[in-house]
């Protein structure tokens, strides 16, 4: 009897092991890490549901989700390009849900199977203490106080940085400002956070197309920099969140959208200094509303996306 009670006990406790696991919530997310790290607590502690996050750059994620495409496991996607929701869109992945949250998320930061968790703006991240009169427009970084004191980051690495250079290119139909900013020994390479670093440091006086939040995170915490909207416009990265079509966890996946664009998540996001999506939460930064931004078809863009990444090789002398 004794043998049969701790048999069933057992087998009781490897059940409940096995429900509790089935119930967790894959999510992959672009950064920050801290704001995922707060929004999977802040849900975990709202519903009971544990959720697992592999956090990384876009690419990283979007690299980790093709190589698991025969045995698909995140039921949420979070990436930091719009590109990315309209690829998996056509590709059948993702689930149709409008969040009742969503309400106020404006029309251009939602489709009917992604929604903006937040978005963020390209600007000039200048550190003051760099001797360099302050910027006020993308143009002023090719100027003669600017030699060798500028980086940029990889249009082929940052999908924000991309679509910066193509509305550029578009307004002025051609490619001198970069081959100006080019002579003018601007360095150009890796992803955002490898432009941003040797400003902080002081060793580089600007970053031409900062993602605004991680610069302003960084004055917040007492860094000499400072983030500049250009006058003549920019161009904003809506992060839109994603449910896939073979996650088995789609009531939990939806609960997690609604949970971020609560008024607790909203808070969330503008914590880390992205704009939330939706138009009536505060932050304590620039909003949508108070940037001029520049015109950019983005189905167009990144259909020529391999054309535009040529020229402005081209033009950077790469």
């Amino acid at each position: 009897m004794i043998g049969r009670a701790l048999f069933g006990a057992a087998l009781a406790l490897v059940l409940s092991a096995s429900a509790h696991a089935a119930e967790k919530l894959t999510v992959y997310s672009a950064g920050p890490a801290d704001l995922i790290e707060t929004l999977a607590k802040g849900f975990t502690d709202k519903t009971g549901t544990p959720v697992e996050v592999f956090q990384g750059t876009t690419g990283k994620v979007m690299a980790r989700i093709e190589a698991e495409a025969a045995n698909p496991i995140v039921d949420v996607v979070i990436s930091a390009s719009w590109d990315s929701a309209s690829d998996f869109s056509e590709r059948g992945w993702l689930v149709d849900y409008a969040s009742p949250n969503a309400e106020k998320v404006p029309a251009f930061l939602k489709t009917r199977n992604a929604v903006a968790q937040g978005v963020s703006a390209l600007g000039i991240a200048w550190n003051p203490k760099s001797g360099t009169p302050r910027p006020t427009d993308w143009a002023d970084l090719a100027k003669p106080e600017y030699k060798d004191a500028v980086t940029m980051p990889d249009p082929a690495q940052s999908g924000a940085t991309f679509e910066l250079v193509a509305a550029l290119e578009g307004r002025t139909g051609d490619w001198s400002l970069f081959e100006s900013l080019a002579k003018n020994g601007m360095a150009t390479g890796g992803a955002n956070a490898a432009a941003l670093t040797p400003v902080l440091q002081g060793a580089k006086a600007a970053v031409f197309g900062a993602v605004d939040y991680i610069s302003l995170a960084g004055k917040a915490k007492g860094e000499s920099i400072e983030v500049i909207f250009p006058a003549s416009g920019t161009v904003i990265a809506p992060r839109p969140m994603m449910i896939m079509t073979w996650s088995k966890q789609q009531d939990a996946a939806k609960a997690f959208i609604d949970y971020v664009l609560s008024d607790e998540g909203q808070k969330a996001v503008a914590a880390v200094y992205l704009m939330p999506a939706r138009e009536d939460a505060k932050a304590d930064r620039a909003l949508i509303g108070d940037l001029k931004l520049l015109p950019i078809d983005t189905k167009k863009v990144y259909g020529a996306r391999k054309e535009l990444l040529a020229g402005f090789a081209k033009a950077a002398g790469k």
